[in-house]
């Protein structure tokens, strides 16, 4: 059989490869590098020739991708949310404690004092209602909140004087004040103050299936 006569049959299988076959992990390479850029230069610093360095791509190609470094932020903090959520599901399908679940999700945030301290940069920044990421973070809060706040929450105390509002509003503060302690006092042991928090607080029935899903809005 000649070369001419081969050229059909291969032409197929080189159709398959377009131009977009590797766009959901070209995007998801980029937003890994713009976390990478926001966690080392912090949101404001880093710029949009920097991500696409680190992510092996022209600065064109980039913006074919994410129209802007807003957008950027957005898909960063979203990919977050989900790695936190599949992380929570690992977790719990391995039969960890409820009161652990949270602070499995927080260990490797707490392992890594840049990624924190601009995680907490960033929280702070979005409670400006102009910043770009300040619908988000209402949106993660109202999700942790309906999450947690099943009605009353069962406790191994009868607090009856603590809502289920009450609780997830002390969780969330208990978690942004570690994490601010933690980075002043890098040599203290903290998480495992939330697990005896968690224990005082969480609900005992539905506790791990809340702890799973709340993981995500951390």
């Amino acid at each position: 059989m000649s070369a001419t006569q081969e050229r059909p049959a291969t032409a197929p299988t080189r159709a398959k490869r377009g131009p977009y076959a590797t766009t959901p992990a070209r995007r998801i390479a980029i937003v890994e590098a713009a976390s990478a850029s926001f966690a080392e230069h912090g949101y404001e610093r880093s710029s949009l020739r920097d991500i696409a360095a680190r992510a092996n791509v022209t600065h064109a190609a980039l913006l074919r991708h994410f129209a802007s470094k807003d957008e950027l932020l957005l898909a960063a903090l979203a990919r977050r949310d989900e790695q936190d959520e599949e992380l929570a599901r690992r977790i719990m399908e391995s039969k960890v404690s409820a009161e652990r679940v949270l602070t499995s999700v927080l260990r490797e945030e707490f392992e890594h004092p840049e990624m924190q301290r601009n995680w907490l940069a960033i929280t702070v920044a979005a409670t400006n209602p102009d910043h770009p990421a300040h619908a988000f973070f209402l949106a993660r809060r109202d999700k942790m909140r309906a999450n947690f706040a099943s009605g009353r929450l069962e406790t191994a105390l009868d607090h009856d004087e603590l809502s289920a509002d009450d609780k997830v509003t002390m969780v969330l503060a208990m978690i942004d004040g570690l994490r601010i302690q933690a980075l002043l006092d890098p040599d203290r042991t903290i998480l495992p103050l939330l697990e005896r928090f968690m224990r005082l607080i969480a609900t005992t029935q539905p506790a791990e299936a809340n702890a799973t899903q709340a993981a995500g809005g951390i």
